[in-house]
């Protein structure tokens, strides 16, 4: 006898359809899976075998053959148990057989029956709604991640006796009630309050432009002048994530199984990978072409600290995805595109000993010393950072003082209206933010007068800054002209934007 059941299968951050067949034919008994599974998928054998038996049900005496179809398509991971175990119990006669080609099943078996979370579960729902699937039946800690898809109908199935049930009818599970995004999001916490940063103002204010317009941002210092506090507090002063951010940003988490308990996520990710990261773990790659932590940070923060100690090849394989906001992983076996659009934030000292330029303390290493030091960030790579901020140490009698300053909320308000400006004025170009400006439409937005083009120009030429810089200088001016409510970006915007470049010909000039 032949049964189907629908499940689905990863390839990067998308879904694509598996259709699990089930031929119980005469013969010795076996279980035989075909359609290129991989090695968890072939152990599904032993999963689903113990877990229909710790369900009451039993493994048929006969030949029993699953296709996995697409067959040429590889197969990984667990998530087949449920599709693969219904589908074996519809063509014993153990079920009646039922039309389940508007369901999607996928979850893993554990050996008492029970279904465990899997990963990729959102990417697989959205692909599955996309292909005219209105059900589905997920383990309960799945179930989360799709609470705010409108349109599809949820049952999560504690085990697998009780997802059986529910399609035959017997008992039915009752439908998760699904939430609007809205009711998700919680008031934002900053991890780090800018009130708790003293002094810094030209930082916090480079922080502030960074985050109204999405930039990549350089901090540059001697040990203690809060650098990585600075980078902390970036998050709490962002806007919140819109509800098609966090779908994408779940996504790739979900293929990661790196999401939160809670399911959707509702905040930015910020993350921070040791300098011993390897270009697989930052970049993405592997075996299984995963996803990295520029991808894992799309939508918010990769923090890089002592970015010269992070490998010289690490850092140059983000050049690319830095530029199109996207990674493409290619392996023997397999291709897979990851969405990496986030803002990079890096953070170093000035020389090895870390005081080079201080006031505070001398430094100590030689000119061939700070050279070396300085000469493992690349110029190409610079040039995709548009806000290089040197800070020093703060005195101590600074410190001492009670807290002033601008709080994170505060701040975050202005952030949010020049995010707003930016998305009423390019809501017809499929962009979003400053960073995302193309080339066509750095020159249609960021038009300059007379002044600010002279300034511009005399500064390019004394600086020796490539095309590249150029064109970022706009986009920094464009919005700080945002944060000051202003249509035209002037003189004063654009000196401002240079002056973020200005460590360039400082520090790694020739």
């Amino acid at each position: 006898m032949l049964a189907r059941t629908q499940s689905y299968g990863l390839l990067g951050v998308s879904g694509f359809p598996v259709t699990v067949e089930v031929f119980i034919s005469s013969g010795l008994p076996s279980l035989d899976i075909v359609g290129l599974p991989d090695a968890a998928v072939r152990e599904s054998r032993d999963r689903v075998r113990a877990a229909l038996i710790s369900s009451g049900y039993h493994l048929p005496t006969a030949r029993a053959t699953v296709n996995l179809a697409p067959a040429d398509q590889k197969k990984e991971g667990p998530a087949y148990d449920l599709a693969i175990a219904v589908a074996i119990l519809m063509a014993s006669g153990q079920m009646p057989e039922t039309d389940l080609s508007d369901v999607l099943l996928i979850g893993e078996l554990s050996l008492d029956g029970s279904l465990s979370p899997v990963r990729g579960a959102l990417p697989m729902a959205i692909a599955a709604m996309e292909n005219g699937i209105s059900k589905c039946v997920v383990p309960q800690r799945s179930a989360l991640e799709l609470q705010c898809l409108s349109g599809l109908m949820v049952y999560a199935a504690p085990s697998l006796a009780e997802a059986v049930k529910h399609l035959t009818g017997e008992i039915p599970i009752a439908a998760q009630a699904q939430i609007a995004y809205s009711d998700l999001l919680s008031e934002a916490k900053a991890a780090v309050d800018l009130l708790e940063v003293q002094g810094q103002a030209a930082a916090k204010r480079a922080l502030e432009i960074a985050a109204a317009g999405a930039h990549n941002m350089l901090l540059i210092g001697p040990p203690g002048s809060g650098k990585t506090m600075l980078a902390r507090c970036l998050p709490g002063i962002l806007p919140p994530l819109t509800f098609a951010e966090a779908l994408e940003t779940t996504r790739i988490h979900s293929i990661n199984g790196t999401l939160p308990a809670g399911g959707l996520m509702t905040e930015r990710p910020f993350r921070a990978p040791h300098h011993s990261a390897s270009v697989a773990a930052l970049v993405g790659g592997g075996s299984g072409a995963r996803p990295g932590e520029i991808s894992l940070a799309h939508n918010g923060v990769l923090f890089l600290d002592e970015l010269p100690e992070y490998p010289r090849t690490v850092l140059e394989s983000m050049r690319q995805p830095l530029e199109d906001g996207e990674v493409l992983i290619s392996r023997a076996s397999v291709q897979a595109k990851y969405m990496a659009r986030c803002m990079l934030v890096g953070s170093m000292n000035p020389c090895p000993c870390g005081y080079f330029g201080s006031r505070v303390k001398e430094c100590r290493c030689s000119q061939n010393d700070i050279r070396r030091y300085l000469d493992r960030i690349s110029g190409p790579l610079l040039d995709r950072i548009d806000l290089h901020v040197e800070m020093d140490a703060v005195p101590v009698s600074e410190i001492n003082r009670s807290r002033g300053g601008e709080s994170s909320e505060t701040v975050r308000k202005r952030v949010i209206a020049a995010r707003d400006i930016q998305h009423d004025r390019y809501k017809k170009d499929g962009i979003h933010d400053n960073a995302m400006l193309t080339p066509e439409l750095t020159r249609r937005y960021c038009a300059l007068d007379k002044s600010a083009e002279s300034l511009l120009t005399r500064a390019v030429d004394v600086m020796g800054m490539s095309m590249r810089a150029y064109t970022r200088i706009l986009k920094v001016a464009r919005t700080i002209a945002d944060l000051a409510g202003e249509s035209g970006i002037n003189e004063g915007h654009i000196a401002e934007a240079i002056g973020y470049r200005a460590l360039d010909k400082k520090y790694w000039s020739n």
